[in-house]
């Protein structure tokens, strides 16, 4: 008898959004301790559009040298429990369920997905489908940086570089929680945004580089990284700290290398965020019932759309968290 198929947006080559096209293939069956998950909606991250194009070595080395081995992206996932395997304990068919699969094997640019129940929390009252799809990754990293990593303390000041997309919008949300100053950094057709999320300064930076100015921050939150250490060490004040969350592969070896250095005879930190993933979604719930944190959505886009979605993440101009609804 044949299995059940199901549509799955397919790369078989390394590229741009147009290599992507969707299939038909089998829905997988959930493992003992995996539920299988109707998926409603996924998002788009650093993670998929770096293993889609393939660009750097780290990449290729990681996923693929000439054929890439993950053939459906998607980390961020939200959803419906279709089963569940004969160990699981959590959930049972029906359950709204959310996560991040990013050490799980990814796959959420599909119509179902097999997870590990130990990926997966349940969806917060009144939160969409979209709404939880847009918080797993981009949460955590905001959470884990400036809380974990970073050490913001109320009456510090924060830079946000990058701050317009899915992590510096939760990220500027909490850190107004925290009573921080907030500095934020992003292309000029986001600032309206920003400054509408509680920033307390905006800055263009194709006008201004935050860098060679003259303010210094107790921490630096970076999602782009696409700086030299020393510049970003110039910009904190002495016993600050840079955290970065992503970016650019090189600047991040330089980060990790150079960091020890930059302690040593500037006295600043520098540090990046080992992403533990769906650890504070907890907290971030929490904050979405109690109305202190709206997630900030780019979309969603249809399955039709969904390489117009990374073709959107790719060029920068997204506004919070791009999305794409599976429904």
């Amino acid at each position: 008898m044949p299995r059940p198929h199901m549509k799955a947006l397919i790369r078989e080559g390394y590229g741009a959004p147009d290599v992507l096209s969707w299939w038909e293939i089998d829905i997988p069956s959930p493992r003992p301790h995996e539920v299988l998950v109707r998926v409603h909606a996924a998002a788009v991250n650093d993670w998929d559009w770096g293993m889609l194009q393939g660009a750097s070595l780290v990449d290729r080395l990681m996923f693929g040298l000439f054929t890439p081995r993950v053939k459906i992206l998607g980390c961020d996932v939200s959803g419906r429990v279709a089963a569940v395997g004969s160990q699981v304990t959590r959930f049972r068919a029906g359950d709204a369920v959310y996560g991040d699969l990013c050490g799980s094997g990814f796959g959420s640019f599909a119509e179902y997905v097999c997870a590990p129940e130990t990926a997966l929390a349940p969806v917060p009252p009144g939160m969409t489908f979209v709404q939880a799809a847009s918080l797993p990754q981009a949460g955590m990293l905001a959470v884990q940086g400036l809380i974990d990593v970073g050490r913001l303390r109320p009456g510090q000041r924060l830079l946000l570089n990058g701050a317009g997309g899915g992590v510096g919008t939760i990220a500027l949300q909490i850190a107004k929680l925290l009573g921080v100053a907030v500095t934020a950094v992003d292309k000029a057709g986001k600032l309206e945004l920003l400054r509408g999320l509680g920033a307390d300064h905006v800055m263009d930076f194709s006008r201004e580089d935050f860098t060679r100015g003259d303010e210094r921050y107790d921490l630096i939150l970076d999602v782009k990284t696409n700086r030299s250490p020393w510049a970003y060490a110039r910009a904190l004040r002495p016993g600050g700290t840079y955290v970065t969350v992503g970016g650019s592969m090189p600047r991040l070896l330089q980060t990790l290398v150079l960091g020890p250095v930059v302690r040593r005879l500037l006295q600043r930190h520098l540090r990046i965020v080992a992403l533990k993933p769906n650890k504070d979604l907890a907290y971030l719930g929490e904050l979405f019932l109690a109305g202190r944190l709206v997630p900030v959505i780019d979309g969603p886009f249809g399955p039709a759309d969904a390489a117009a979605a990374l073709r959107r993440f790719g060029t920068g101009d997204h506004l919070g968290k791009v999305v794409i609804s599976m429904t």
